[in-house]
């Protein structure tokens, strides 16, 4: 049964992979036997995250390069698919947020989230697929979108759009793609722990620069996730490598929550003494 989890001689090709969610799903993939191409706009974060890869006995080719730029993108993938002499696993990971309310926010600003979050997805699916289709192996895609995908973001609306869009083309691809034994599923992460959302955009991921948090700000954000604390980027690594493996071999267009139960929440929060209530009574200090 276990062997059904592994991935030995299987190639992957993962956007963002430099750092946080994408570097634990490079690594994760690694561990199950994959070899894995790092495709990221941050040099170092890309050659770090390759050397994490081949510490693992998997060959790892590291690639700097834009999501948002198709070009570097579709020769990335092909790169990749050359090196391996094969392509089986996507992962469209790459993406970004700021928030803002919608009325404030410039045509820039929408046309770069949609282009980091869902153009990026789009334009590698479909040069890796095609790869996939020519190998006549099948493969599997995995999309990380977000839990936003579905329910309301204020402030966020634009980048909700995108990972709304991304569950509905996870479908799709799921229908289209099945002739060819090619499996496309999402993932949906919550409150996760990643450089970026510790204040470290850019440069080597050094955790010694992050930004620290009090025991009330920890608590407060604890008590929102029903399983107590934070997600670590390597749960969604577990929860990719499931989606590509043997384990899955009968999933396909679905939405799998790596959240804390955050999702199935909606709106309910754990009071400072442990009862659990709608969110509206925050107002009253519980």
């Amino acid at each position: 049964m276990t062997d059904r989890i592994r991935l030995d001689g299987q190639a992957a090709f993962v956007t963002g992979a430099g750092g946080g969610i994408g570097r634990a799903i490079a690594i994760r993939l690694a561990e199950a036997g994959a070899d894995v191409a790092i495709f990221d706009i941050i040099p170092e974060r890309a050659e770090e995250a390759a050397e994490r890869v081949r510490d693992l006995g998997r060959r790892a080719l590291p690639i700097t390069g834009d999501v948002m730029d198709a070009g570097a993108l579709n020769a990335g993938i092909e790169d990749a698919a050359k090196s391996f002499d094969r392509l089986d696993i996507l992962v469209n990971n790459a993406g970004g947020v700021a928030a803002r309310p919608f009325l404030d926010q410039s045509e820039r600003s929408i046309r770069k989230h949609v282009d980091i979050n869902l153009m990026s997805m789009l334009i590698a699916t479909q040069a890796a697929a095609s790869y996939m289709v020519e190998g006549g192996r099948g493969g599997s895609i995995i999309n990380v979108a977000s839990i936003e995908a579905v329910r309301a973001a204020p402030n966020f609306a634009v980048y909700a759009a995108c990972k709304a869009g991304m569950l509905s083309f996870t479908k799709s691809m799921a229908v289209e793609l099945s002739a060819h034994q090619i499996r496309v599923n999402c993932i949906a992460p919550d409150h996760t722990i990643t450089p970026g959302n510790q204040g470290n955009r850019a440069g080597p991921v050094d955790a010694a620069t992050w930004i620290q948090h009090s025991d009330e700000q920890v608590d407060a954000m604890n008590r929102l996730i029903p399983l107590g604390r934070e997600g670590i980027d390597l749960e969604c690594g577990d929860a990719a490598v499931f989606l590509a493996s043997a384990m899955s071999s009968y999933i396909t267009g679905v939405l799998l929550p790596v959240d804390g139960g955050t999702g199935a929440s909606s709106g309910w929060v754990r009071g400072r003494d442990g009862k659990w209530t709608l969110n509206e009574g925050l107002s009253f200090g519980i």
